[in-house]
């Protein structure tokens, strides 16, 4: 089972897409309703409440949603740690990076990224990834924040296969 949280500005309805398509795939998936406003710290423990936690469990989500799934990740025990257009950086503050937690993830990572992503410049990407002990990212040249179309799917697909 996987657990997505969404995006800062929508709510677990924008997951659908991702629910369903990992479900079309035989992967039970749900997506999670965070709270809005108050940063991702706030949003760890309702994330929490709706997830439960072990080692038959999965978690991640879309840009916030995959950054409160990584922070519960460094807590609390999960199978794996799926991250959809995750927010490296707040646009146009590169110097100002979210992965200072990375290194105390111990389950496996897969990043699903946009190559045009105001959020996650690709070298940044690449040379961040290194603190995660176990990882896997995808990068998709013609993607920016959020993966639609055939980038999803092959995101789903790849999701899909890292799970099992």
């Amino acid at each position: 089972m996987i657990y997505l949280g969404h995006g800062a500005s929508a709510g677990a309805e924008s997951m659908r897409p991702h629910v369903e398509g990992l479900r079309r795939r035989g992967v039970e998936a749900a997506a999670v309703q965070l709270p809005r406003g108050g940063g991702a710290e706030r949003a760890i423990p309702v994330f929490l409440d709706q997830s439960g936690s072990g080692p038959e469990i999965a978690v991640g989500g879309h840009s916030f949603g995959g950054r409160v799934a990584s922070l519960l990740a460094v807590e609390h025990p999960f199978r794996a740690l799926v991250l959809f257009s995750y927010p490296l950086h707040r646009p146009g503050f590169p110097d100002q990076l979210r992965t200072e937690h990375w290194p105390r993830i111990e389950c496996p990572v897969l990043l699903l990224c946009g190559e045009s992503d105001p959020f996650a410049r690709p070298e940044l990407l690449r040379r961040e990834v290194k603190k995660l002990r176990r990882h896997e990212l995808v990068t998709y040249p013609r993607a920016g924040h959020g993966l639609k179309g055939a980038d999803l799917e092959d995101a789903l697909d790849r999701t899909a296969s890292f799970l099992r």
